[in-house]
This record gives C-alpha cells, sequence and structure tokens, in this order.
C-alpha cells in the first residue's frame, strides 16, 4: 500500500546547493506556484537578516500578478531593498501606476503606501500623479492610506509637497465625512507641522474642531489617540469653549484602550488649566479617578507606564487619587518596579485619614525577602514620620518593632531613617537612643554607621558611655569610609564641645589621625576647619557646630514646576515615563540648545526655591567668612614670601578654658598644602 503524505514546504530550511542560485531558477520558473514559494523564501531569508539583494531583478518580475498576496510580498521586497537598488526600482513605476487604476481598493492603497514607502529620489516624480488621484479616491481606505503618504513625500521633499497642493488637500481631509480619513488627515498634517519651520500648516479653528469632536467618537483607537494629541494642542478660546470640549472628551475615560484614556486625561488636564468653574473642575477630578485606578488592573508593564504618570498627575492634582490609596497596595506578584512606583505615590498620598493602614502595610513590606524592596518600605515610614507630624510617635513605634527584629539590612535602614526623624522633632524622641546604641555591633554599612554617630554626637550629653562609643568607632577609622569618617570627625568635636574633661585625647587623636594619616581632601579639610576653630575661639566653634539645625521637610514634588508643565502636556508618551522633557532623548538630545536652555532655566529655579537648610548654611558660612580676625585675639601672621596657606593661628594667654585643656598650648596642626586649603570653602557647607 502506497503511503500518500502532503508537508507544507519549510520556507526557512537551507537548499544544499547554491542558495541564491536555486532561488533565482524558481523566480523564473514557468510555474505561478513555483514562483510563489520562491518570493515566501526570499522574504524568509530577508526576515532572519540574510542578503538576498542580489535577487532584486528576478523579484521584480513577478510584480504583475493577479495574486493579491504575491503582490503583497515582492512589495514588501521591494520597499526593504529599494535603496541598494535606484537604478532597478524605477523598472516597476509602470506597475506602480497600473495598480493604482486597480479595480480593487486593497491594491490601489498597496501600491500607493508602496511608493511612499520606497524612500528613493528618482521615484518622487512618479508619485504625484498617482498621489493626487488617491487623494481624491472614492474609496475612504485608499484616501487614509494616501493621507499617509503625504507626510512621507513631505520628509523627502517639502517645497514638491506644497506646489503640488498635496498639504492643502491634506488639511481639507480634516473635513472628510469618514472618521479614519480625519483621523489619519491629523495624523500626517500634525508629523507635517511637527517638522516645517512656519509651524502654520495646522490650525485648528472652530470648523475643523466640530470634525475632530464628531470623528473622536468613530474611528479606531489610534486615530482617537491622534485626535486627542491635536487637542491637546489647541488653546481654547475661553472657559466655556474649554469646558465644551472637555465634556466631548470625558466619554473617553471609559475605553478599553490605555493609550486613549491616558490621552483624554492628559487633554483633561490642559484644559482644566482654562477653566474658571471649580464646581467643573471639582466634577473632573471625580471622573478622573476610576480610570485612572482601572489602569493598574492590566498587565505590569502598562501598570508600570500608568504608575509613572500617575506619579506626574498628582504632583500637579493630589486630590485627584486622594481617597483612593489602598489600590496602590503591592501584591506579591508584582514586579519590583511596580512595587517601587507604587511605593512612591503611596508617601504622596498619605495623610492623617489613612496613615494607619499605610502603616500596617509598610509593616507588613519589611518581611519581604527583596532586601531593595524592604529598605525603601522602612524608609517610607521615616517619610511619613516627617511628612504628617500627628502620625509621627505611631511612625516611631513601628521602627522600634522593626528594629526588634534584629533583621540586619532592616534595623540599618531603620537607623538611617530614625536619624531623619530626630532632625525634624528635635529633643523629643531620645529615650530611643538606648535601643539604637544596643545595635551597634550589627552595623556594616557606611550610611546606618555614620546616621548612628551623628545620633551620638547631637546627643552626647544624654548619653552616658558616648565617649566609649566614639572610641569604638576611631580604632578602625582609616578602615572607615569617608562618609562614616567625615561624620566621626564631626562628633568627635561635638563631644568635645560638650563634655571637654574626659574627651580631651579623643579630639586630639582624631584631629591628628584625620589630618596626617588620611587621604581623602574632604576630611583633612574638615578637620583642619575644626581644629583651628578650637585653637582660635571655641565659642565661635560652640556656635558653628552646635547651632540649631532647621527641621527637615519631605517635599511632595520631585519636579520642578516648569518641567511639571511640560510632563502634563506629554502624558501617554515616553516622556511622562522617563520623567524628562522629550528633547533630552529625541532630535538633537540631550545636548541640544534648547536642551541646554532649560537646564538652566531649571536649575536657575532650583536655587531659588533652596531650603531652610541651605540657606541657614549659606548664612552661617557667610559670617564665617565674613570675620575680621583684626579686631579678635587671634594674631595670624603671614609673610609675603609664603603663599597663602601657610598661616598660623596663635592664641593670645586669655583663651577659654577649653583651650587650657590642651595643657595651655594651642593646637597647631600640620600645615596644610595650597590644594587642600583651596577645598576648605567648599567643605563648609558639610560642617550643617
Amino acid at each position: 500500500m502506497t503511503d500518500f503524505r502532503i508537508s507544507r514546504p519549510n520556507f526557512f530550511s537551507t537548499p544544499k546547493k547554491g542558495e541564491n542560485y536555486e532561488l533565482r531558477a524558481d523566480l523564473n520558473s514557468e510555474y505561478r506556484d513555483r514562483r510563489k514559494d520562491a518570493i515566501k523564501k526570499v522574504i524568509a531569508n530577508m526576515t532572519v537578516g540574510k542578503d538576498v539583494s542580489g535577487l532584486f531583478p528576478d523579484v521584480l518580475k513577478n510584480m504583475q500578478t493577479d495574486d493579491l498576496e504575491q503582490k503583497k510580498l515582492v512589495y514588501l521586497y521591494l520597499m526593504n531593498y529599494a535603496k541598494t537598488q535606484p537604478e532597478l526600482v524605477i523598472l516597476a513605476v509602470n506597475t506602480f501606476v497600473k495598480d493604482t487604476d486597480d479595480s480593487n481598493p486593497l491594491i490601489r492603497a498597496l501600491a500607493i503606501r508602496t511608493m511612499g514607502c520606497i524612500r528613493v529620489e528618482k521615484i518622487i516624480d512618479y508619485l504625484c500623479e498617482p498621489l493626487r488621484k488617491c487623494l481624491r479616491d472614492e474609496n475612504p481606505y485608499v484616501r487614509k492610506t494616501a493621507a499617509i503618504c503625504v507626510a512621507k513625500l513631505y520628509d523627502l521633499s517639502p517645497s514638491l509637497a506644497i506646489d503640488n497642493g498635496f498639504v492643502s488637500v491634506l488639511q481639507d481631509m480634516v473635513s472628510d465625512a469618514n472618521p479614519m480619513v480625519v483621523a489619519n488627515a491629523v495624523t500626517a498634517l500634525a508629523e507635517i507641522n511637527e517638522s516645517s519651520s512656519t509651524k502654520d500648516i495646522f490650525i485648528i479653528n472652530t470648523p475643523t474642531l466640530t470634525k475632530l469632536l464628531v470623528a473622536l467618537n468613530e474611528c479606531t483607537e489610534w486615530g482617537r489617540i491622534a485626535i486627542l494629541a491635536a487637542l491637546a494642542e489647541y488653546k481654547p478660546a475661553d472657559s466655556k469653549e474649554a469646558e465644551h470640549i472637555v465634556e466631548r472628551v470625558v466619554p473617553q475615560f471609559q475605553h478599553v484602550n490605555g493609550s486613549v484614556v491616558l490621552s483624554a486625561i492628559k487633554v483633561v488636564m490642559i484644559y482644566m488649566r482654562t477653566i474658571k468653574n471649580d464646581e467643573a473642575i471639582r466634577q473632573l477630578v471625580r471622573k478622573m479617578a476610576p480610570p485612572l485606578v482601572t489602569l493598574l488592573a492590566s498587565e505590569p508593564e502598562v501598570q508600570y507606564v500608568a504608575l509613572r504618570n500617575i506619579n506626574i498627575i498628582l504632583q500637579k492634582r493630589p486630590e485627584i487619587l486622594a481617597n483612593e490609596m489602598r489600590v496602590f497596595f503591592c501584591k506579591y506578584n508584582d514586579p519590583p518596579y511596580v512595587k517601587l512606583e507604587k511605593l512612591e505615590i503611596m508617601i504622596k498620598l498619605a495623610n492623617e485619614k489613612n496613615i494607619d493602614q499605610l502603616l500596617s502595610e509598610l509593616k507588613e513590606y519589611a518581611s519581604e525577602v527583596d532586601v531593595d524592596f524592604v529598605r525603601k518600605s522602612v524608609r517610607a515610614i521615616g517619610q511619613c514620620a516627617i511628612k504628617i507630624s500627628e502620625a509621627s510617635e505611631r511612625c516611631v513605634n513601628v521602627l522600634l518593632d522593626l528594629i526588634n527584629t534584629k533583621v540586619n539590612y532592616v534595623v540599618q535602614e531603620a537607623i538611617v531613617v530614625i536619624k531623619d526623624i530626630f532632625r525634624k522633632y528635635p529633643h523629643k524622641y531620645e529615650g530611643i537612643i538606648q535601643t539604637l546604641c544596643q545595635n551597634l555591633d550589627a552595623l556594616d554599612e557606611p550610611e546606618a554607621k555614620a546616621s548612628l554617630i551623628w545620633i551620638i554626637g547631637e546627643y552626647a550629653e544624654r548619653i552616658e558611655n558616648a565617649n566609649e562609643l566614639i572610641v569604638t568607632f576611631l580604632d578602625t577609622f582609616r578602615d572607615e569610609n569617608s562618609q562614616v569618617q567625615l561624620q566621626l570627625v564631626t562628633a568627635t568635636v561635638k563631644l568635645f564641645l560638650k563634655k571637654p574633661q574626659p574627651t580631651q585625647n579623643i579630639v586630639q587623636r582624631t584631629l591628628q589621625t584625620a589630618t596626617s594619616e588620611c587621604d581623602n581632601p574632604d576630611i583633612r579639610d574638615r578637620a583642619y576647619i575644626y581644629w583651628r576653630l578650637l585653637s582660635t575661639d571655641p565659642q565661635a566653634a560652640k556656635a558653628v557646630v552646635l547651632s540649631d539645625k532647621p527641621p527637615i521637610s519631605v517635599q511632595s514634588n520631585t519636579i520642578s514646576s516648569s518641567l511639571l508643565e511640560e510632563l502634563i502636556s506629554n502624558i501617554s508618551t515616553l516622556a511622562s515615563v522617563y520623567h524628562k522633557p522629550p528633547e533630552t532623548f529625541l532630535g538633537r538630545g540631550r545636548f541640544g540648545a534648547d536642551a541646554v536652555q532649560r537646564r538652566a532655566i531649571e536649575e536657575q529655579e532650583e536655587a531659588s526655591r533652596e531650603s531652610p537648610i541651605q540657606a541657614q548654611t549659606k548664612t552661617n558660612i557667610e559670617n564665617l567668612l565674613d570675620l575680621d580676625f583684626s579686631d579678635t585675639t587671634t594674631a595670624v601672621t603671614t609673610t609675603s614670601s609664603l603663599p597663602s596657606s601657610s598661616m598660623s593661628f596663635t592664641p593670645t594667654a586669655n583663651v577659654d578654658d577649653l583651650l587650657d585643656l590642651f595643657n595651655g598650648n594651642s593646637i597647631t596642626p600640620t600645615q596644610p598644602s595650597n590644594n587642600q586649603n583651596n577645598g576648605l570653602s567648599n567643605d563648609l557647607l558639610n560642617l550643617f
């Protein structure tokens, strides 16, 4: 019995003989099926990256066919290899022109689309007449395809597109009866207007606006996105017109496509700047919450994009999701990048009403296996304590519970957080210092060590064995991280100023080690400053080192106001995910003139919005730099033959009792080099 088996041809298999030779023979075969199979093999090789440009003339012969599938394959090949064979592609022009007159609208659209995609200058002159016919075609599918082709022609030759009236025809197509034609015309005009130097090619007037609003509810999802993008650029005449447009846009909140939802929210956020009716704004705020919440039920990648956009929206309108804290709680199967974004948003939404619920959730997160997420969760508890003063005690209690777990990285992160809480609420939670000091042996991270050292120095008078704790760190001073060394130098000086008698040797040892055995110039400079302050005027040293620190605060807005307004206008685009202006990663890039100018403006704004800590620091530095040493008891001796850094500070006899602790001798540090001395003024910032 004969076994007849029928198998489908494997187009991706490699022939044993010369590959292009056999393909060329099949492309020129007298059998239609054999030619079609050969074209499929050519496309398969092209797809996997093999060079089949040598078969261009043979594939070109198969253009004239009634088989639509074969024609699509040949056109796909031509689009890919037209640039490599600019002379031969002219041979295909007659077929293109003939296909634009075909009775089948799919073939007409395919022909004009392929001609637009073949970016060869020699074929542009042959494109004008077929394009003119397709723009006036009775079939809307052909017209919408031709509309996009105008934008491609404008990119190649703007003068040709304008002189032949294609741009004018495109402007008229915005009033087309078919919504898909309108959407494609808007897309093409927006692209042309963006690349045009005049920026007046696409201007929305009242009749055009009406057409766009009508087409908005009837076209496909991508057409809606294009129309919404155009509406976002429109400037309403007054508050009434803005309310009317928003009323027509709001139904898009219910669309299944997340991009449409975000585009609609972008339009509403922009138009809310113009709307003067407070009640209308409150209603819009209530209507925007459900669609944003719905986006969080999507797959993780869509969630991430939605969360990045929500982060921007909340910085502009925090009341939108004020009652929706629970939807941002992290699920066990959320990816880390989604969890971290949710955590940041939860901090922004924290208030007195939901703080207990949030603290309970954050405490649960602290038992997760993801160490980075656990650290961010513990830090979030501290940010809540700083943000909401009424809940600070509850936050501290949660942190103490986490410290009692004895999990190393949790304990260390909690200590870092509590240091910030001490800055916010000085002398309020001193009772927990003993608990913190009990975990001294568990510290192995620089930031945690530096935080605990800061606490010891700041509250040295309340800690009986503060000098012993400092000594434990001094034993390994040379091996510590620079962050720890800087804090250790400052804490030692604070300890000496608060407890002079038992800590004389400690401060001498620390300053001597920091100035003579440390390679880091920042640490040496700080030690020199402290040494000279102590040797010159201990009272001034007290005023500087032990001065009151301004309380810290949590900034609700992490983006400058000018950048925030721009990002609001770019919601649902890549800029809203990066939280950066488009020109920093598109076009001329981050080194473009506009980007440089924008960064300069942002730096000025940041300087004008400096924190109280920075302002106080600058004031203290200016006061120090303005000291007139000629009227003090310090004799500053310099000679013209010595560099400016060769300066000796010699106290007189009537110095403070603190100096007597050094057996009546002045503290004379090793003279710094010029390079070291130049860094003194810069390092003053770190004193505070």
